[in-house]
């Protein structure tokens, strides 16, 4: 998985029908800066509304999943969602011309082809996982549906399907690395059953449907008379079929290419989440309302465990910067150098690491017998990652210096003591003016809040 945020290199444009509006579509992929997210903009609103690809915007889930904010719609996003999860593209704006992305073939394939043409580019900053503390279950029994996610340091899904289908029977798809989605699941188009066709007709859906971009699932014996009205209704010249099979005997894909698209949805729905999962995903008989009542359940989850500000402390990740390059930042050395490794570092928050040890000079005299890290020198790290911070604002660093101006608020809640490791966060409360920056700043201790306190600091022009 990318451990760092990408967009795209440049613009890029689909176009196509929408599946259930039937409306021409152009949409067009344009990269975003590190934070933006997934936005979609409405190009022929008025104004141009922006709606961002978020579970609380979603407002219809008729056959697909919709969101909608001040007015402005966007169609069956699930598909264009899930291509880019499996491109790890963090920060895009879509435009569309119309109501709804194109169905194009039915899968994510066309998506992440366009994707890939412009290619990727790494973006300065961490993604901001959210790796799934404790179980998450969602359960609806009216509907036999099943979904959870559960504690994993990456991200897998696992998907089964059962429709009583002669034809479909049981089936599963996995994805065991996100690296496996364009090859494994990207291809893989959306289904229907025959019977459901003339309700999804009445109901005004799949306008746009085409024996090119869906596969028909036929799971009764049909008569001669039905098949010229299917054709007449697909504007085909003929339509065939096995006795039980496919529409117009349309070979698939993959044997269990409907649990593969299933997968495909649950991917794009729980992207809705707004921020990219760690977790392994287990979901028995999903559709878009289950998974996006579940994107809501794991999205109150987060928003729980971000109120607390507990950073993710993760030793095998590749950090933002090592101590070496801290070195060149921070005006700093031993002993005064209280900074290991700088984790996360955006355009409000910078989470940095201590690691202490006995080996650490001040234990020689503080605290005979009971070795306690002095609280002033958790509040310089504090600072210093916090200088990290504001230096990184400034394109020049090395020619600055970072002063204290004042300390409020500061609390002492645990010791920290030899072989702990401090995970120290630092939130920009304001903007920056005049070199000044005033910070929140909490120290970890795993899940335990051992200090924390404002720091209001200002960076220094040095003299030539």
């Amino acid at each position: 998985m990318h451990l760092k945020q990408h967009t795209i290199k440049k613009p890029v444009t689909v176009s196509g029908v929408g599946l259930h509006t039937g409306v021409e579509v152009k949409m067009t992929f344009l990269p975003a800066k590190v934070n933006h997210g997934i936005k979609f903009q409405r190009t022929d609103i008025d104004g141009q509304p922006i709606v961002e690809a978020d579970v609380d915007n979603v407002v219809d889930l008729s056959r697909g999943t919709t969101i909608e904010k001040n007015g402005a719609r966007v169609n069956t996003v699930e598909h264009t969602m899930a291509a880019l999860v499996g491109m790890q593209i963090d920060n895009i704006l879509i435009q569309l011309d119309g109501p709804e992305p194109p169905i194009m073939d039915g899968s994510s394939r066309m998506f992440i082809e366009a994707l890939e043409e412009v290619g990727t580019v790494e973006q300065n900053a961490m993604r901001n996982f959210f790796t799934v503390p404790e179980s998450v279950i969602y359960r609806d029994s009216s509907r036999d549906v099943e979904i959870a996610a559960l504690p994993l340091d990456d991200f897998r899904v696992t998907v089964m399907i059962d429709y009583k289908s002669p034809v479909l029977g049981s089936q599963h798809a996995t994805l065991t690395d996100i690296s496996q989605f364009k090859k494994e699941i990207s291809s893989a188009r959306t289904f229907c059953f025959l019977h459901e066709l003339e309700m999804l007709y009445k109901n005004n859906l799949i306008k746009g449907g085409d024996l090119d971009n869906a596969i028909v699932v036929v799971d009764r014996v049909v008569e001669e008379g039905e098949l010229d009205y299917l054709a007449e209704l697909f504007n085909k010249p003929k339509v065939t079929v096995q006795q039980e099979g496919i529409l117009n005997n349309v070979e698939l894909r993959h044997n269990n290419e409907p649990a593969r698209h299933k997968l495909l949805d649950v991917i794009g729905d729980l992207a809705l989440v707004g921020r990219p999962l760690k977790a392994q995903i287990l979901a028995a008989r999903p559709g878009h309302a289950a998974n996006v009542a579940f994107a809501k359940k794991l999205k109150k989850a987060m928003k729980k465990y971000e109120e607390a500000n507990i950073p993710v402390y993760n030793p095998n990740h590749t950090p933002v910067y090592d101590i070496n390059q801290i070195k060149e930042i921070l005006p700093h050395s031993y002993p005064m150098l209280l900074v290991d490794k700088i984790i996360h570092l955006d355009e409000s928050t910078v989470v940095g690491v201590k690691n202490v040890t006995f080996n650490e000079n001040f234990f020689q005299g503080h605290f005979q017998g009971n070795p306690v890290m002095p609280g002033v020198l958790i509040v310089e790290a504090m600072a210093q990652i916090g200088g990290v911070f504001v230096l990184n604002t400034v394109p020049d660093p090395q020619n600055y210096w970072t002063y204290f101006l004042k300390i409020e608020d500061c609390k002492f809640r645990k010791p920290v003591l030899p072989g702990d490791t401090l995970v120290i966060r630092c939130d920009l409360m304001e903007p920056i003016k005049r070199g000044i920056a005033k910070m929140k700043c909490r120290a970890y201790v795993g899940d335990n809040l051992v200090t924390e306190s404002i720091l209001i600091a200002s960076i220094v022009k040095k003299n030539p």
